[in-house]
């Protein structure tokens, strides 16, 4: 039986992007196959559960709207969980690098990409932690109808304003969740 490497699950508020407070169930897996200096995720801490664990866990909370995420969740998010987590209603948000391609099964992907090759076959928003690159090149090569600039952990939020202000195609993501303290 195929097990999943799982850091942790929990229920809160959206805190970034297009879903910024909607009640959601967080799915986070541990595991990435890029090294961002900025990622919180403690990647030694896991626990290994089945399909149908996963998705019993995540259905002990009133939400059904459940957000994937890691480090980059698409290295173990597969057809079988997506099914399991679908029979119990889940909408489901994945929050990806942009490295690997997007399952049959994703109602929303979040790309937030960190270099490239990128390979991801579908975008329903862009937030780019900004840091001074170029973000113009990075939406013509992953196009989205959805564009947003994240200051990256908080430190340049007045030159991500800035940008957007004379770029304004692009919208603010800010990690509300850290601004009202919770998980």
């Amino acid at each position: 039986m195929k097990k999943y490497r799982v850091n942790e699950i929990f229920y809160s508020l959206q805190g970034e992007g297009f879903y910024t407070g909607t009640a959601a169930v967080f799915l986070r897996f541990s595991g990435c196959n890029r090294a961002c200096s900025f990622c919180d995720t403690d990647f030694h801490a896991f626990r290994e559960m089945t399909a149908a664990e996963i998705a019993d866990a995540v259905s002990a909370f009133p939400g059904r709207h459940l957000v994937a995420t890691g480090g980059e969740p698409l290295l173990q998010l597969d057809c079988e969980l997506l099914r399991e987590l679908k029979l119990r209603g889940f909408y489901i948000q994945v929050e990806t690098n942009g490295s690997m391609p997007v399952p049959t099964g994703v109602d929303w992907v979040t790309c937030s990409p960190k270099e490239a090759p990128w390979a991801v076959d579908r975008i329903d928003e862009l937030k780019v932690v900004y840091q001074g690159q170029d973000v113009e090149e990075i939406a013509r090569l992953l196009p989205s109808p959805r564009l947003f600039l994240q200051p990256c952990s908080g430190l340049n939020t007045a030159e991500t304003v800035g940008y957007i202000l004379e770029h304004p195609h692009w919208r603010l993501s800010l990690q509300t969740h850290k601004l009202i303290d919770i998980q």
